[in-house]
């Protein structure tokens, strides 16, 4: 031991003082200085490349708190509230971020709670009891209670509020156990009933005062108060009232699991498609959505490139024809005529840019029930027009439309000003007049569409959306006793056999392969 300490000290004496250190570069050449230098730096780096590769290797990438998002949006909102907001792409999208529902989808499409705390489904699937979280707060400061789910299902089912989802409601009674439970009880049972209580709820105590019938003018429908990750901060109107932007900030009080990481967002509103994808050229806008193909390339991001994402979404447009206001629809051999007189690949082609699938059902390919197996009406315009000759439709004036016992072959077509239903209008008014049927395009925006037309059923033919839902419960759509509003039967379809079908597919729990077997079924009728 005594060795060891004496070698060290004798090292130590050897070791170069200060004063030494500060000589050596008076005695090294300048190669042998560049070179040392060299070393040193080669060093420094060395060491630095190190830190980094190991604060890389120890560390996780994660989100944080902060900063601010800006989305655009055609449209406008009109509600901003969920008992109403179904109609509009604009309130529907506000609605998702500043209510909560009872339940909701998590990111991975499952139904999990929101508002609720846990759930209890009991007599075979007609009593559901929901147990509220008692933390909960709405935007104001007040507590939610069951008091405010009694209010927004009452008001949904009330016909004097016109919410589109009363049909999703009928038949449920729904009853306040104490302040923290609500017990709803179905008639039957209802296989997508889960997925209903996703709806977001209302605030009782600012919307109770208020009349039915001054429900729908009310000005709290553009100052909504909810318990969802984002409240409202402002709202700005133009001077002929047309909503500019909306400013959302992240709810301080909102579950702290699942606090949304974005401090706020900007949603702004365009007339059209157009002006939408100008704004987002000019830096204005992080992100848009739903844009037609045709545009698509138009996008131009000023500080990064842009990213699009092509989506699947569980919907499909289609012509509803309203039999009741054209006795030329009123004529079977005519639908069947235009059905074959309609080519949907060149739709796809020319309206969508190739980017669309063909639907040849109510329920499109890829949803739950699809039934590839129904009869297809493929593009035979010979087929048509020998239809029509047989039915007596001919062109005696030659003219170029059909006539029958001085009834013109003319049809009135309303639709939206969204660009590829304008244009596909147009593709199938050229179409349908290649076998001498004469079209008339009616565009409008949607909101004279849902009040003048849709509301009061008020056209010949439409062409128009439905949007299903992850379960594709019909009834809405093609069940007779939805043919008025707010029902969303838009051919006015009426078969009883179909009725049973809808009827009966609600009802069927814990047993898929049945309900597709009747959603097939109801296919083939239709």
């Amino acid at each position: 031991m005594g060795k060891i300490k004496q070698f060290i000290r004798r090292l130590i004496e050897k070791f170069p003082s200060w004063h030494q250190w500060q000589k050596v570069p008076s005695v090294l050449t300048k190669k042998e200085r560049y070179f040392i230098f060299g070393l040193l730096i080669l060093a420094i780096i060395s060491l630095f490349g190190w830190m980094i590769s190991y604060n890389l290797k120890h560390t996780t990438l994660i989100p944080n708190y902060g900063g601010s998002f800006r989305e655009g949006i055609v449209g406008n909102p009109q509600f901003i509230n969920p008992i109403l907001s179904q109609t509009n792409d604009a309130d529907r999208d506000l609605s998702e971020l500043i209510f909560s529902g009872l339940m909701k989808y998590n990111n991975k499409g499952e139904l999990v709670p929101d508002l609720a705390e846990k759930y209890n489904v009991g007599d075979n699937g007609k009593i559901y009891e929901f147990f509220l979280r008692k933390n909960v707060k709405w935007h104001d400061g007040t507590s939610l209670i069951a008091d405010d789910v009694i209010f927004t299902i009452g008001a949904i089912q009330n016909p004097d509020y016109r919410s589109p989802l009363r049909i999703n409601w009928s038949g449920v009674e729904v009853e306040k156990v104490d302040d923290w439970t609500v017990r709803f009880k179905l008639k039957t049972p209802y296989a997508p009933f889960l997925s209903n209580t996703t709806v977001g709820i209302a605030p009782s105590h600012i919307w109770k005062n208020i009349l039915p019938e001054k429900f729908l003018l009310a000005p709290e429908n553009l100052e909504p108060i909810g318990t969802g990750p984002y409240q409202l901060k402002k709202l700005k109107k133009d001077k002929e009232g047309f909503v500019n932007y909306v400013e959302l900030e992240a709810f301080g009080e909102y579950d702290t699991a699942s606090r949304p990481f974005i401090e706020k967002i900007y949603v702004y509103f365009y007339p059209s498609e157009e002006e939408l994808i100008k704004a987002y050229n000019h830096g204005k806008l992080n992100n848009l959505a739903l844009i037609s193909n045709q545009n698509k390339n138009t996008l131009r991001g000023v500080s990064v490139k842009s990213n699009t994402y092509r989506l699947n979404l569980p919907r499909y447009f289609a012509i509803f024809f309203n039999q009741s206001k054209s006795k030329v629809l009123s004529d079977k051999n005519v639908r069947l005529a235009l059905n074959y007189a309609t080519d949907k690949k060149e739709i796809i082609e020319k309206a969508l840019n190739g980017e669309g699938t063909q639907v040849d059902s109510p329920i499109p390919f890829g949803v739950f029930g699809q039934n590839e197996k129904i009869k297809i009406y493929e593009f035979n315009p010979e087929k048509a027009i020998e239809i029509l000759e047989q039915a007596g439709w001919k062109d005696t004036d030659s003219d170029g439309t059909r006539e029958k016992k001085e009834e013109k072959l003319e049809i009135e077509l309303v639709t939206t000003d969204l660009n590829q239903l304008r244009q596909s209008a147009d593709i199938i008014k050229e179409q349908w007049a290649k076998i001498g049927a004469k079209v008339n395009v009616i565009i409008s925006n949607i909101g004279e569409i849902q009040q003048e037309y849709i509301r009061p059923r008020e056209y010949q033919a439409i062409l128009f959306g439905e949007v299903l839902g992850l379960d594709p419960d019909p009834y809405s759509f093609w069940h007779s006793s939805q043919k008025k509003d707010p029902g969303l039967n838009l051919a006015l379809y009426d078969n009883q056999k179909v009725d049973v079908l809808l009827k009966d597919a609600r009802q069927v729990v814990n047993n898929d392969e049945l309900r597709a077997k009747e959603y097939e079924q109801f296919q083939q009728y239709v």
